[in-house]
């Protein structure tokens, strides 16, 4: 039996992108026992994944506003306390930040990570016992996925990822069906897609008797949501819901539209059928990739603003 401890502690996609590495341990070592450390605000991912065993949270950025505050200094020496206590058989830092490589060297067992020619922030090889050469030529998926394979010496896997998780969180919130949910709330306004794109989309599901769900995040996004529900007849606009209440409605959920945003890859990990649309990134190496259950399809990229009819008629149509 191997005890193995995850490092992935941040962004929302970082982390969904680190969930199939965990199949994989438990396809190669049944057994395993698999610990997971992750920032505070995203803990609700692993929390996901019947297989995780204990979720070590951490608080960098709330730590960092408020660094002379007893009860912060309180907060971090529970944690190292936590990261030491148990022996592990290899810890694998699939962040390769140097705040993440710091935690990993606070633990006990075999250290895990990227060597300095693969990783974002090289300091942080000098972090771990083994370093691994992984290209960047992959997605971020296949990336963590290969980092596992070559830390727990077992052959790095070429199939589909197995995201693992179930929605489980119970919500009251009464909403008209069928629907698809559209996630048009991101971090930069580049990645953002028109309200009037959204209020077309929203005619075109109403021709196909389908209501648009809304969820959000901040007053920008509530905001958003209802401009674009103020024009349709079709539109709910949710309660702001945390991210286990989120899952269940995007697991009930037809299908997904979304753009650049880490609920775009929840809905893929939660088997949806997803179209992610990019207009500010490259999606080779972080769009959505699909499981081996329903399609994910990533449209645009850098610079380029896909269109309604791309969306619906050359994707959503074939997927609902």
């Amino acid at each position: 039996m191997k005890r193995i401890l995850l490092v992935k502690t941040s962004s929302l996609g970082d982390v969904i992108h680190n969930l199939p590495v965990v199949n994989d341990i438990l396809q190669h070592y049944p057994e395993a026992i698999i610990d997971w450390v992750v920032d505070e605000s995203f803990a609700d991912i692993p929390r996901l994944h019947p297989q995780v065993n204990q979720i070590i949270t951490v608080a960098l950025r709330r730590w960092r506003k408020q660094l002379f505050r007893r009860k912060t200094w309180c907060e971090i020496c529970h944690v190292i306390r936590r990261l030491s206590t148990n022996q592990y058989d290899a810890v694998i830092d699939t962040q390769g930040l140097i705040k993440s490589g710091i935690i990993t060297s606070l633990t006990k067992g075999i250290t895990h990570g990227y060597d300095r020619q693969s990783i974002r922030e090289p300091l942080a090889s000098w972090c771990y016992q083994q370093k691994h050469h992984i290209s960047y030529q992959q997605h971020a998926v296949s990336r963590n996925r290969s980092l596992a394979a070559l830390s727990l010496n077992y052959a790095i896997p070429n199939h589909a990822p197995d995201y693992g998780i179930k929605a489980s969180a119970c919500t009251d919130i009464v909403i008209n069906q069928p629907y698809i949910i559209g996630l048009h709330g991101t971090s930069r306004a580049s990645k953002l897609w028109s309200t009037d794109n959204w209020v077309a989309l929203g005619k075109t599901l109403t021709q196909k008797n389908l209501n648009l769900v809304l969820p959000w995040a901040n007053d920008a996004e509530f905001k958003r949501a209802n401009e674009i529900a103020n024009q349709l007849q079709n539109a709910t606009v949710l309660p702001k819901l945390n991210i286990a209440e989120l899952a269940s409605v995007i697991a009930n959920a037809q299908a997904a539209i979304g753009v650049d945003t880490g609920l775009s890859h929840l809905a893929v990990a939660l088997s949806k059928p997803t179209i992610a649309i990019y207009t500010d990134t490259d999606p080779a190496l972080t769009g959505v990739m699909a499981g081996n259950i329903v399609p994910a399809v990533n449209l645009g990229g850098k610079g380029q603003l896909p269109s309604v009819d791309a969306a619906f008629q050359h994707a959503l149509i074939n997927m609902i």
